[in-house]
């Protein structure tokens, strides 16, 4: 994979990754982001089945299957994969690094362990780890 400085996220993309993460504030909260080219698409919401759905996250199959079966019926491919963390910081833990399934997604992490604000990072897969890429916000019109 080639190393990218940024992504770039519509706001309304960001608020419905958001308010998905707020929603399960004891569980990882996951999903999948959508896009063509550079260009993010969609949110697909994704529930939880881990054993241990407060530390951890493992996508249910059949909505997985669904959300990329969608992506290709609709000429997009995975551009990131999401996942919350209610009691940490935005920062992959051990298991996220172990888990990389898609090394050419970016991997973007909400951290729920914050007042006021939630905060979200961006990583890549490089070089076997997981180095930060800025995120930015644009303002559809």
């Amino acid at each position: 994979m080639n190393e990218r400085t940024h992504l770039v996220l519509p706001r309304t993309l960001v608020n419905q990754i958001l308010t998905h993460a707020q929603q399960h504030e004891h569980t990882e909260a996951c999903g999948l982001i959508s896009g063509s080219g550079d260009q993010p698409a969609h949110y697909y919401a994704v529930k939880n089945i881990a054993p241990e759905p407060s530390t951890h996250f493992e996508m249910e199959p059949g909505q997985q299957i669904a959300a990329m079966k969608h992506m290709r019926e609709h000429g997009e491919e995975l551009m990131a994969i999401v996942h919350s963390h209610p009691e940490s910081p935005p920062v992959p833990s051990r298991a996220d690094m172990e888990d990389i399934g898609y090394p050419d997604a970016y991997y973007i992490i909400v951290s729920l362990n914050t007042r006021g604000v939630l905060e979200m990072r961006g990583y890549q897969a490089l070089d076997g780890s997981m180095q930060a890429v800025e995120l930015r916000y644009e303002h559809e019109d």
